[in-house]
C-alpha cells in the first residue's frame, strides 16, 4: 500500500524531467548497489521530496527496475535493469572499446596500461597491456579488485564522484584500508583531495609496493565514471615530471574511450 503524505502536494512531472528523475534515481542505486537506499536516503541524496522518491521508487519497482528487500527495506537495481544491461553488452563491450587505446598507451609510454571499473566499492581490472621498458611493474590479475581510491584506478572513479559519495564509500572501505600500505580514511581524503587538485589520479605504494600509477576516469553520457584508464610504473620511474609527460597521451585516450562510447548511444 502506498504511504501518503497528508498536506504536501507535488506538482505534475513533465515527460523529459521524468525521464532525468529516473535515469537519476537508478544512478544513485547503482552508486550504492552494495548496501542499498531506503527511500528517504534516494529523497536526500537527489533532492526530491519523500513523496516524490516514493512514487518513482514504487513505479520502478512495478516494472522491475529496482528490488526492494523486505528485511532491510532498502531498494537496489532490480531483475529488468540486468537483462538490459545482458541485451546491451555486446554493443558496450568496454574491453573491447579500451583495448586499442591500452595498446596505444603501452607502446607511447613502454609502461602498463590497465582499464578498471566500478563494481560496489571496488574497482576492478578488467584488461590490462604491458609496454615494452625492461622494468615492468608486478602485473595486477584481471579480475582482481581492490576498494575505490587505492589503485589509480579506482582513485580516477572516486576523485569525480559527489562529495557525499566519496565520504560514505571511503567510510564503508576504512576497514579494508590497513592491508594497503597502513592507509587510513584520513590519508585517502586527503588523496581525493590532491588528485582533485591536480586534475588526474595518482598514487604509489598502496596497491602494489614499488610501482605508482596515474589514473582518469572515462565518464558516460551522465557525467558518471563508467571505467578508468591507467598507465604504471615503478615508482623512480613515474616521476612527477615523468607523469606529466605521459598525461597528455593519457587524457587523448579517455577522450577517445568516451567518443566510442557516445557514439553508440
Amino acid at each position: 500500500m502506498d504511504i501518503s503524505f497528508p498536506n504536501r502536494r507535488q506538482p505534475p512531472v513533465g515527460g523529459t524531467q521524468g525521464i532525468r528523475r529516473v535515469a537519476q534515481v537508478l544512478k544513485l542505486l547503482a552508486d550504492h548497489q552494495q548496501a542499498g537506499l531506503r527511500f528517504v536516503d534516494v529523497a536526500r541524496l537527489a533532492g526530491f521530496e519523500p513523496p516524490t522518491a516514493h512514487r518513482l521508487l514504487k513505479a520502478l519497482e512495478r516494472e522491475g527496475m529496482v528490488a526492494r528487500d523486505a528485511g532491510t527495506r532498502r531498494y537496489r537495481l532490480g531483475p529488468l535493469i540486468f537483462e538490459l544491461g545482458i541485451a546491451a553488452a555486446p554493443q558496450f563491450n568496454l574491453v573491447e572499446v579500451c583495448r586499442p587505446s591500452l595498446q596505444r598507451l603501452a607502446e607511447a609510454t613502454g609502461d602498463t596500461a590497465f582499464v578498471f571499473i566500478r563494481r560496489g566499492n571496488d574497482a576492478v581490472c578488467i584488461d590490462r597491456v604491458q609496454g615494452h621498458y625492461p622494468i615492468q611493474t608486478p602485473v595486477v590479475p584481471i579480475g582482481s579488485r581492490q576498494p575505490l581510491g587505492v589503485n589509480a584506478g579506482g582513485l580516477a572513479m572516486l576523485m569525480v564522484l559527489p562529495d557525499q559519495d566519496v565520504a560514505d564509500i571511503v567510510d564503508t572501505v576504512t576497514p579494508r584500508l590497513g592491508a594497503y600500505g597502513e592507509l587510513d580514511a584520513m590519508d585517502l581524503m586527503q588523496v581525493v583531495a590532491h588528485s582533485r587538485q591536480q586534475g588526474y589520479a595518482s598514487i604509489g605504494e598502496k596497491a602494489v609496493p614499488g610501482v605508482t600509477a596515474i589514473g582518469l576516469a572515462v565518464r558516460n553520457t551522465f557525467g558518471a565514471p563508467a571505467a578508468a584508464l591507467t598507465i604504471a610504473a615503478t615508482s623512480n620511474r613515474m616521476t612527477p615530471q615523468r607523469q606529466q609527460e605521459i598525461l597528455p597521451w593519457l587524457r587523448q585516450e579517455v577522450a577517445s574511450v568516451e567518443k566510442l562510447l557516445y557514439r553508440q548511444l
